[in-house]
Formats: C-alpha cells, structure tokens, sequence
C-alpha cells in the first residue's frame, strides 16, 4: 500500500495565511467580545433581583431581536437546541412523521427531531451555499414519496414526512427560493435552522423568517451571546403565544394556582441571560462590519495559496461570515488532517466540519439520499479563527 507524504509546504502556507490575517496565536475559533454596556445590565438585573425568567430585560430582548430580524414575534429560550425541540413541536411533526434535514450539520439538529419522537430523514447539501440541494431534494423527493390526502408520505418506509429542516450553514444562507418551491411541491412544513446566522440576509430578508418558525442561538461560540440561549422566530400570533405557553411549562395564568393543561417545557430565557443579550445586540452592527472585514483579510491572505479558497457568500446575498472556512481542492482533501494538526501546533484553533449524521452511531440507520456532496465537503472544509475582535479597532 502507497503511504501518503504530507504536503508540509501546503500546511505551512495555510498557517502563514491564517497569521497573516489575524496575527500569530494563541488564538481560539470564536471568542466572545464584552465591550459594550454588558455589566451595567448586569448590575441592572442583580439590583433589581429579577434574575430568572421574569423580568424586563427578557420582554425587551425579545422586542429587539423581532425588530432587528423583521419577524413580529421572537420568543427567547434557554437554548438554540430547545427552540429546535419546541419549533418542530409547534409545525405539527408528531411521533413516528420524518423530517428531511442535511446530514452536514451540528448534532442538535438530528437530536431536536428526536427528541420531538420524529426520525431524522438526511438529505443532500451543495457546495455553493453549504446548505440543502433544492434541486437533488426535490428529485430524491419525486423519486421515493406520494401525496395522500395532501400529505407527502414515504413510500419505502410508509410514515409522514412532515417538515424540511435547512441549516444556514456557518452563517450562509441556503437556497430559500428553491427550498420554498419544494416546500409547496410536497406539502412540507419549513422550519429553518438559522442558529448560525444572525445577520445573514437573501436579498435583504434575514434568514429564519421564511418558514412558519425559525430557529436561533445564542451560545458563547455565536455572533452574540446571551451565555446560552436561542430564539423562536414567527410571523404568527397564534405560534406565537404557543411558543411562550409551551417554554413556560404550559402554566395558564392565574394570580396563585398552578394549573397546567398539556405537558410543557421548561424553557424561557432567564432575565440575566437576557441583559446579556440586550447589550450584545446593540453592537451587532459592529460585529458584523468586523466580520466582513475578517473575511478581505482571509481572501487576501490565501489568493496565492494553491489549491485551497475562501468560502463565499452565495450570490444575491449577505452572509454574516459567522465562521471563516476554507475549501481544499479534492486534489488535496487527503491533506485536511495535516493542516489541522499544523494549526493546531501554530496555536491557531481551526476545526473540520461536524461529523456527518449518517456516521454517528444514534443516526446509522435513519433514512438518507446519496450523499456525495456532503461527504465531499466534510473532508474539504476547515472552519478558521473567527472572532469579531479580530479586526475591530485597535486589532491587527
């Protein structure tokens, strides 16, 4: 068996790269910035000792972040697994439907499905936007479903499909035109998976408003954070109030008895978390404007690297660059491990794309399409440094 000789000259030019853009390490993948007016709310929410999950700090969040993203509702959650869980619940997937959904993406995907009893069902990505293949959905689709009664069914496995599940994969938006003519071909439920992308926009519509819910997050590794957190987003009223019910263990008001009429959750942002998101959301702009020039500096940076490019935001729209990524030609996909470890030894925090769902052993056996794209990018693709403060003022 031929053994494979490393390209030590392919490594040491993508770490040349990487501290020509940023500067030399340690540095990590995605650290928050605290640089606004984070302790002052903070010391607002201690003082006023309303710390959990009542308090103004939550109603005023939620207010902010509907206005920024141009839904009417935004219900704030402990998490963006939990707003996964509680979406799927509120688009009418029950136990046993399937949910088409990428096999490239971050675990909680598949997870929520399941933990809603519902059967993760993988589907296509394309290399353009890193997220689903409207086109190869839509004929795997064709090819193995039939519309009962307005419902789209699985032929091989005789259960619902219920709801496609797109990711905007490291903040860059899927194809949503084409997503949506599925949609409506096959009577789905869309529910987007925008955890990734706040900020991101397709022809000026911020992704997570184009289905009946949305989806986002705001763990310490986002574009803001709250600490943890996430975000149900919809245009519905009637979701609306169903989402807040659901997260707030389905206790229907009263001033003093605890009366609760279905099994809810226990899911509502806390107060603290939610100052937290107030004073990030006010310099998201910033963020966002340092983003993008993260992104010149990485292109500039690897234009005379071979065989390796930036990842782009697809055409018609604004990527909020969540994570700088770099593609390897399939010439040298094999030297994707080498690279890492020479990153990594630079200090330079830089990681592959998730392991594929169908690979994990919970998802071996769930339903999937031939998946040649996705396992293509997964062994291409290296996500870099990220952070904001990486080219904001008084930084390299």
């Amino acid at each position: 068996m031929n053994q494979v000789v490393p390209n030590t000259d392919l490594s040491s030019s993508v770490v040349e790269a990487i501290r020509s853009a940023v500067g030399p390490g340690p540095l990590g993948l995605h650290e928050p910035r605290f640089g606004g007016s984070e302790l002052a709310y903070l010391k607002e929410c201690l003082d006023s000792t309303y710390v959990s999950s009542v308090g103004p700090f939550v109603d005023r969040f939620e207010a902010e972040l509907a206005d920024y993203v141009g839904a009417r509702f935004a219900v704030a959650v402990v998490n963006g697994s939990a707003a996964l869980q509680v979406a799927l619940r509120l688009a009418g997937v029950q136990p046993g439907d399937e949910v088409l959904l990428p096999a490239l993406t971050f675990v909680a995907t598949a997870n929520a499905v399941s933990h809603v009893g519902a059967v993760p069902h993988f589907v296509e990505s394309e290399e353009r936007t890193l997220g689903v293949h409207p086109v190869a959905l839509n004929d795997y689709l064709d090819a193995i479903s039939e519309l009962r009664g307005g419902v789209c069914v699985n032929r091989q496995t005789g259960r619902v499909i219920r709801a496609v599940l797109p990711v905007h994969t490291f903040g860059h938006p899927v194809d949503m035109d084409g997503l949506l003519r599925v949609v409506r071909t096959h009577r789905l439920v869309l529910v987007e998976d925008a955890a990734e992308s706040l900020g991101s926009t397709i022809g000026g519509r911020h992704t997570g408003t184009f289905g009946l819910v949305g989806t986002l997050s705001f763990n310490g590794n986002k574009t803001i954070t709250t600490g943890g957190g996430g975000a149900i987003l919809t245009d519905s009223e009637v979701v609306a109030k169903q989402a807040k019910h659901l997260t707030t263990t389905a206790k229907l008001p009263h001033r003093w008895e605890y009366v609760h009429d279905e099994i809810g959750y226990n899911f509502r942002m806390p107060n603290i978390n939610a100052a937290l998101g107030c004073a990030q959301l006010e310099q998201l702009s910033d963020y966002l404007q340092a983003k993008r020039r993260l992104f010149g500096r990485y292109k500039a940076a690897f234009e005379t690297v071979p065989s390796v490019r930036v990842v782009e935001e697809p055409p018609g729209c604004q990527s909020n660059y969540w994570l700088q990524s770099i593609m390897l030609d399939e010439s040298v996909a094999t030297e994707r491990d080498v690279i890492l470890g020479a990153a990594h030894d630079a200090h330079l925090v830089s990681r592959p794309l998730w392991t594929l769902m169908h690979r994990l052993r919970p998802y071996e056996a769930c339903p999937r399409m031939a998946l040649p794209v996705s396992e293509s990018l997964a062994s291409r693709l290296i996500a870099l440094p990220s952070s904001p403060h990486l080219s904001m003022e008084g930084k390299k």
